[in-house]
């Protein structure tokens, strides 16, 4: 999952960024509206952190520009405890959620964590495919109450699959998920993960959709 941090307190936008990284999320970020405004509007992710207060553009200026364009992704707003009209504001902009600063960075994963999981139509932190349970608050897997040994590439790849269960997800729309803008993407890459997968499964839930990409789906639900 990549997610985009838009603050432009640098020490607030690093602590959120390490949070979010060693929870094993891809993490882009930016530091003034502009900045941000712009990836998001040319970059996938999956959820977005901003804030209301920014240099160069404001944060609900920013938000307001990516609905008018379609821009869908689920947005995280921070904003001042004190200033409830900016939470109106931003939930009227479009914002899917906020939480006030100061504020403990585990809240801000656990509201991460269930944007994801809304906006893949989960409810639970526990995402059950068949034998497989995919744990997002701690970042592991088991199969038949096994737990699976993976690395974090490999768990951020099965985490998109089992979020997005029974539909076809393109080689291209894996790698921008699982690497930031700076990373050498190389598509081929994905295969190599894909067959680590299917081995440390032992059962055969990844379907190859031939010239399109890959799908998940639990035993004996395939077409």
């Amino acid at each position: 999952m990549r997610i985009l941090v838009v603050e432009d307190d640098r020490d607030l936008n690093r602590q959120l960024s390490e949070a979010l990284e060693e929870a094993g999320y891809v993490v882009d970020k930016a530091f003034d509206g502009s900045e941000g405004h712009f990836l998001g509007d040319t970059e996938p992710y999956d959820t977005v952190i901003l804030d209301i207060g920014l240099p160069e553009m404001d944060g609900i200026t920013v938000l307001e520009e990516w609905r008018a364009a379609g821009r869908s992704m689920p947005v995280l707003i921070l904003t001042a405890r004190d200033r409830w009209s900016d939470k109106v504001a931003g939930i009227d902009a479009g914002a899917d959620d906020y939480v006030a600063k100061p504020f403990h960075v585990e809240e801000v994963l656990a509201r991460v964590r269930a944007l994801i999981r809304r906006a893949a139509g989960h409810s639970s932190s526990e995402i059950v495919c068949g034998p497989l349970r995919l744990d997002t608050r701690g970042a592991k897997a088991t199969v038949d109450g096994k737990a699976l040994k993976l690395t974090s590439h490999e768990f951020r790849l099965l985490s998109y699959l089992v979020h997005h269960e029974g539909k076809v997800v393109s080689r291209t729309e894996l790698v921008e998920h699982m690497y930031d803008q700076d990373f050498d993407r190389d598509s081929n890459t994905i295969e190599v993960f894909v067959g680590r997968l299917r081995k440390k499964l032992g059962i055969d839930m990844i379907e190859t959709v031939r010239g399109l990409g890959y799908r998940i789906q639990a035993p004996g639900d395939g077409s």
